[in-house]
This record gives C-alpha cells, structure tokens and sequence, in this order.
C-alpha cells in the first residue's frame, strides 16, 4: 500500500521510480519511525502522511533540480529535500546541512543503511558555513524548505550558491508579501528572483511555491552576518 502511493504519487509528478528507489524510500520511512520513538524528528507520524508531505513534496523539488552537479539542504532536518532528491537522482553530490547534532545523527545513519555515496552530513549553522571558504561559493544549488523568511533564508543560502547558480526555496500557499519583502536582501546578497512556480501535492488540495532565484554576482565578505543576526535584524526589504 505505502510503495503504490509512493509510485502512483511520483508518476502524478511525472517521475518513475524503480524498484531500488521505492525499496530505499520504504527503508527511510523505517528509519524515520524508529528514531520518532527516541526524539522528535518530524510532527508528522502517520506514514501515508510521511509520503505525501514529506517524501512526494521533495520529489517535486527535482523538477526544478539537474541530475548532476552540487547541491546543499540549508536546515535539513530529517533530511528533506536531500535525501529523497539524493535517492532520485544519485550522481548529485549533496550537503546536508543542520545545526541540531540529532538529526545529523540521523542523517548519518540513513546515508548509511541507504547505502548512499556522493552526501555528506555537516554539522553546524549557516552563517557561519557561508564565511567558511570551504563551503562559500561552492554549490551549485542551495535548496531550504520551510526554514525561515524569505528575506533571512536569502541571507542563509545565498552565500552559499557558485555565481551563476540557484537558490530554491521551496514555501507555502503564500508568499507575496516574503517575496515583495526580499528584494533589497536579494540586491545587497547578489541574488535576482527568477520566478515563483505553484503546484499541488499529488492527490491533494494543498499548494506549494516554489522561489527560484539566480546568483548573479558574489556575496559582499560582509554576508552572511554572525549566527543569529540575520533572524533577529532581516536586511531591509528595499
């Protein structure tokens, strides 16, 4: 029952999964239940819910994502998007980024019992990744999903993305006023928004946004601020 939903819901979003996909899915959906039982990974526990809102959900984000290249998850918890974008398309090399020593745990261990290569866990907060040259102006992409503000998450991940290279923000139903609201931290961080795209979960009513913006130029050395800075003083929005 849950690998039907898995493969009717991916083939809704125009992707097939092979029979080594839904067995690596299936074996996360595992891993996420053992590890709810010892601490709080993710609010949602039922696993046709795991599978609509957590695994079909980052599955969309692929239609925005190439198979190749490099990609970094700002925030990513208990590995949304990056792990499920990992086992879509497995010659993408990703970070998985997360401040909480828990879920990098976590994380670790599924890449591990998934038998996955080319992903990474990395331990610590985003501002100070992006002042890190080891991880500034690295990757290709820079996803984040339902992290923080548009205006504070550019502040995130920006620093983070290759000039020339995207940033995803994958959101809710509403995003005007976040988007109306990040263009000045968009300008000053070296970022131009491309487009909003909206879509709906497979087999239900609920909405989601994609933000794509491109980095057009370097991040200023200034950005991004200390850790914590940017949440409690967001750049202004013009």
């Amino acid at each position: 029952m849950l690998a039907k939903s898995l493969l009717s819901g991916a083939a809704e979003i125009g992707v097939d999964l092979s029979a080594d996909q839904v067995h690596r899915f299936l074996r996360y959906l595992d891993l996420l239940r053992e590890w709810n039982q010892k601490f709080n990974l993710t609010a949602i526990k039922d696993e046709q819910e795991i599978i609509s809102k957590h695994f079909l959900d980052s599955i969309l984000l692929g239609c925005y994502v190439p198979k190749h290249g490099s990609l970094a998850d700002v925030g990513s918890g208990a590995g949304f998007p990056g792990i499920p974008l990992k086992i879509l398309y497995p010659e993408l090399q990703i970070t998985l980024i997360d401040s909480v020593g828990k879920r990098v745990n976590f994380l670790r261990e599924v890449i591990a019992e998934l038998g996955l290569t080319g992903v990474e866990a990395v331990h610590g907060r985003a501002e100070d990744l992006g002042r890190n040259s080891a991880f500034r102006d690295r990757f290709d992409i820079v996803v984040a999903r339902a992290v923080s503000r548009l205006s504070v998450l550019s502040e995130y991940c920006l620093p983070l993305v290759k000039t020339g290279g995207l940033f995803l923000a994958a959101k809710g139903p509403n995003v005007e006023q976040e988007v109306e609201e990040c263009t000045g931290a968009l300008a000053v961080l070296g970022g131009r928004l491309d487009r909003v795209e909206r879509t709906t979960l497979p087999g239900k009513n609920d909405v989601r946004t994609v933000v794509l913006v491109i980095k057009i130029m370097q991040t200023p050395t200034q950005y991004p601020r200390k850790a914590g800075v940017p949440e409690r003083k967001p750049l202004p929005g013009t």
